[in-house]
């Protein structure tokens, strides 16, 4: 297969003239003396007067030494959410093209697929919660030009076969997206140093799970640089503001204490399994390599609500294809984890 981009891009995108603002236009890193009166901002400082960096510049660099990933190869969005609308409205035509996600999976690529008024394949996973290779090839058309894995899954916990995302990556002549959102709890190396493999592998990560920035919003893109230009020409001008862009520098120079955490939650997972595993009403535990786990109940309502009574929130899944009776429980602190387990006794 020969995967050629300008195939996918839809025409309006590629005859685009992208907004250029102040910032874009003056590049310089030496501005120490520079008096800036180009983007009618108030001259008064108090540290947030100025536009943010559209290019998200010092971020990037840092994120593509911890990951090895060029920063070209990167683009940085308000939350993944954001990110992923941005790759539907660059290279999807809406009411006319298609895209295939796996059920059960994140809820947002159907919401998106919605918004943009692109169709929507749902092709469910099998019961093993893996992609059914042969049936998402038949519901692939001239038309499909992307294919959403959530890997480790969500709400499910488990990633997908190697094996899997490469015959896709090698049959599929659209884009296929891997969201990474919880590798970091995964033992799996994951997929961002194959990119320059594979043309058509788009990755998008995020800081809100492993990296504990879920109130800042901040998604991440890894992609060819092609990719990431032609995304550069529709986000908006300045997506990611400046408070986002110091918290995240802030929190991405201490690696060691990311490391901790994330050791400490795959440390509490495994004590929350085993606890688990001698709860009369869990019928089934489903193997995951995220910071959450999917369990089978007798009766997911009833156990939901008596948690609830406990002050304890979960997430009832069992509306979910594939989920009946499933609830998903995230891994909290070690003191958090034990009013849990202690509720979950004494159910």
């Amino acid at each position: 297969m020969t995967f050629d981009i300008n195939t996918i891009v839809r025409e309006n995108v590629k005859k685009l003239k992208p907004y250029s603002s102040a910032r874009d236009e003056f590049e310089d890193f030496d501005t120490a003396d520079m008096i800036f009166l180009d983007a009618n901002e108030n001259p008064y400082q108090n540290g947030v007067n100025r536009y943010p960096d559209p290019q998200q510049g010092n971020v990037k660099v840092v994120l593509g030494k911890m990951k090895n990933v060029n920063p070209k190869q990167i683009l940085l969005g308000n939350g993944s959410d954001e990110v992923l609308d941005l790759l539907f409205r660059a290279f999807c035509e809406p009411k006319i093209d298609n895209v295939i996600s796996l059920p059960p999976t994140y809820g947002m690529y159907s919401v998106l697929a919605n918004i943009n008024a692109v169709e929507n394949r749902e092709v469910l996973l099998s019961n093993d919660f893996q992609p059914q290779i042969d049936k998402i090839l038949e519901a692939v058309d001239s038309n499909s030009k992307i294919i959403f894995l959530c890997s480790p899954n969500n709400p499910t916990g488990n990633s997908f076969s190697e094996e899997s995302v490469k015959t896709l990556l090698e049959k599929f002549n659209g884009f296929v997206v891997i969201d990474e959102a919880y590798i970091d709890f995964s033992d799996k190396e994951g997929w961002l140093q194959k990119l320059d493999q594979y043309p058509n592998l788009i990755i998008t990560q995020t800081l809100s799970k492993a990296y504990g920035l879920a109130g800042i919003r901040l998604g991440v893109c890894y992609a060819s640089a092609e990719v990431i230009s032609i995304l550069n020409k529709i986000k908006p001008p300045y997506n990611v503001n400046e408070l986002t862009q110091l918290r995240a520098l802030e929190r991405l120079s201490d690696e060691v204490k990311i490391a901790n955490e994330i050791t400490s939650i795959i440390a509490q997972r495994t004590e929350l399994l085993s606890v688990l595993d001698k709860v009369s009403f869990v019928e089934k535990i489903y193997p995951t390599e995220a910071n959450f786990i999917l369990i089978k109940v007798d009766d997911a309502n009833k156990r939901y609500d008596e948690l609830i009574d406990k002050g304890i929130v979960i997430r009832n899944r069992t509306t979910q294809p594939l989920c009946e009776n499933t609830l998903r429980l995230t891994i909290g602190t070690e003191e958090e984890n034990k009013k849990l387990m202690e509720a979950l006794k004494s159910i």
